[in-house]
């Protein structure tokens, strides 16, 4: 039966035979994929914000419209009444282009695969260290990975030529001194590359740790295969080759946990009452949101000849929330000396001989305020 569908179409010129067979894989290529998308559609109600069926369909779409119809027209290949001299041409390209549309197959399921991961460990929350560790080495295994199927794609493309395989053997005594050679220009290239390995895996720093480098202290925003962006806190870029950070020291302050220790450092003239400036900072904490209650301290840390230097320990749970309560206790202790106390600010005492200096006169209290509505 098949045979005798076929022979109607004998009297068909080869090219328009082969056309029709052309826009028939496009057709049956472009039909599996729509039915295939009915499928994955299909779904429960009530289901979130992110999905897989949602991410297959976004990183897969265009990939499968081209692998598919190139699947289709390579099984109907066969039938086609090409000439023998462009037939092997024909069966050339397909399998090329076949094998690159594969591999793009390959890397939308590794797009897939990180979407589902990115959805599971989410960083936006507070406590996002195991979230930040897993999408650190998932990072650089992606990267690796699609580099890998992109050097695979382009082996399989030039071994499929018979010409280049012969090149290769003739070319095999001399891949030891290749070797060689490209290992001296590539040396910091391949540093890099096993820097990159081994901070993925042993993790001294990983995606959104902060950290200080160079004086700077920023965010990690981007870790590739040779090197770490760090979006410093003005919105600036800091980008570091991946391997310093394994040669030279630096700063992290979210390595085991985001709390951190804030301090503040006053310089204040010895008559200075320390009991209310403490107890003013208890007050202030208090009622400050961003302190996590964990530390409170204020201590005389050093004196020089005309100062001594106060400093008041404080804690938060992340390091922008300590900046903003350093500030907040800065601004709130100094208001405070300077309407209780304007006398503890440092001065610089002369004394002449045989006068005697003034004694200082008491701080001023503020008169109670009234209580609402009541007359003046």
């Amino acid at each position: 039966m098949p045979d005798q569908f076929l022979d109607q179409f004998d009297h068909f010129p080869d090219y328009l035979w082969d056309a029709i067979l052309t826009a028939v894989a496009i057709v049956i290529g472009l039909i599996v994929k729509f039915m295939l998308s009915l499928l994955l559609r299909r779904k429960p109600r009530g289901v979130p914000h992110f999905s897989t069926t949602r991410a297959i369909l976004s990183r897969l779409g265009k990939p499968f419209s081209y692998f598919l119809p190139l699947l289709a027209f390579n099984f109907l290949l066969p039938l086609m009444k090409m000439r023998s001299n462009v037939a092997p041409v024909v069966n050339k390209t397909v399998e090329i282009l076949l094998t690159i549309s594969f591999a793009n197959v390959l890397i939308g399921v590794i797009k897939v695969f990180e979407d589902y991961v990115y959805h599971t460990y989410d960083i936006q929350k507070a406590d996002n260290l195991k979230e930040r560790k897993i999408r650190t080495q998932l990072q650089f295994i992606r990267r690796m990975a699609v580099t890998l199927i992109l050097i695979l794609t382009a082996c399989v493309i030039l071994l499929s030529f018979n010409n280049l395989r012969k090149i290769g053997t003739g070319l095999l005594t001399g891949v030891g001194v290749g070797g060689i050679i490209i290992g001296f220009a590539a040396q910091k290239s391949l540093s890099n590359l096993l820097a990159g390995f081994q901070l993925a895996f042993t993790q001294p720093l990983r995606i959104d740790d902060v950290l200080v480098v160079e004086g700077e202290w920023g965010r990690v925003e981007e870790i590739t295969l040779t090197y770490v962006v760090l979006n410093i806190w003005d919105q600036r870029r800091l980008i570091l080759p991946i391997n310093y950070f394994i040669e030279k020291p630096f700063q992290n302050w979210t390595r085991n946990t985001a709390d951190i220790i804030g301090s503040i450092f006053l310089y204040l003239d010895y008559t200075t009452p320390l009991e209310p400036l403490r107890a003013e900072l208890t007050r202030l904490l208090e009622d400050d949101p961003l302190w996590d209650k964990r530390v409170k301290v204020l201590q005389i840390t050093n004196t020089t000849e005309r100062t001594m230097e106060v400093r008041a320990l404080m804690s938060a749970s992340s390091s922008g929330n300590a900046f903003d309560l350093r500030c907040n206790m800065r601004e709130g202790l100094i208001t405070f000396l300077q309407k209780n106390y304007p006398g503890s600010f440092p001065v610089i005492r002369l004394e002449a001989p045989g006068v005697k200096e003034p004694p200082r006169p008491p701080a001023v209290k503020e008169p109670p305020r009234p209580p609402a509505g009541e007359a003046h």
